[in-house]
């Protein structure tokens, strides 16, 4: 959600990934999406600087309900009806997060986006992806990045790092990659959820996964 600066949230960046959500939307799929915040506070910053990790965390799921809004607000700008629920309560601002009712939304056809993390300090964005995933019966969990899949080492530093097409759950947690934590691809194994990796910022790589092509990585 940060421009050029790196930090904090830029309308035109929010309006971007608000108009990928739009094409996907567009096609008919139902769509739930689970927002990070590190352009506007990382835990691990407040850690090193001597900071109560469950402080540090709870800093850190506020800070994705302001992600969450500006993306409702960005997407109700292009005619996409959208809920937001949190996984604690501000009943002013969000509802809480209740999975029936996410369901039922989906059904309406709204764009549900779930802010709050998972509502517990020590579990990542990625987590909270994973739990929500699962509970609302996705068909695959997308971890949108800005990287077009998983590779055997880190393709901003090498560049002879090689790109996985396929990846199996076991090899992505014994590999160590870091594109998903430990948690949340173990959450997506027991309850074999399909995770697939790509570049949020390719054009139409969403569009064209769910329009059943071959797009990043996937780990199953």
């Amino acid at each position: 959600m940060a421009g050029p600066e790196g930090f904090g949230i830029n309308p035109q960046r929010a309006s971007e990934v608000a108009q990928v959500i739009s094409e996907v939307y567009q096609l008919g799929a139902q769509v739930a999406v689970v927002i990070g915040a590190g352009n506007l506070w990382r835990g691990t910053i407040g850690m090193e600087m001597g900071m109560d990790r469950t402080t540090a965390d709870h800093m850190g799921m506020i800070a994705t309900v302001m992600n969450s809004l500006a993306l409702r607000d960005a997407l109700e700008h292009l005619d996409v009806p959208t809920r937001v629920q949190t996984a604690f309560e501000m009943r002013t601002i969000a509802e809480p997060y209740i999975r029936l009712r996410a369901i039922r939304h989906m059904e309406k056809g709204r764009v549900v986006i779930f802010g709050g993390g998972t509502g517990n300090p020590y579990f990542t964005t990625d987590s909270a992806g994973a739990l929500r995933a699962v509970e609302i019966g996705a068909e695959i969990l997308i971890k949108a990045t800005k990287v077009n899949g998983i590779y055997d080492s880190d393709p901003m530093k090498n560049p002879d790092a090689v790109r996985y097409d396929t990846l199996s759950y076991i090899d992505a947690l014994n590999s160590r990659l870091k594109v998903m934590d430990s948690t949340a691809i173990s959450l997506c194994m027991d309850n074999e959820m399909p995770i697939v990796v790509l570049n949020l910022w390719e054009k139409n790589s969403v569009k064209k996964l769910v329009q059943g092509e071959s797009v990043g990585t996937v780990v199953c």
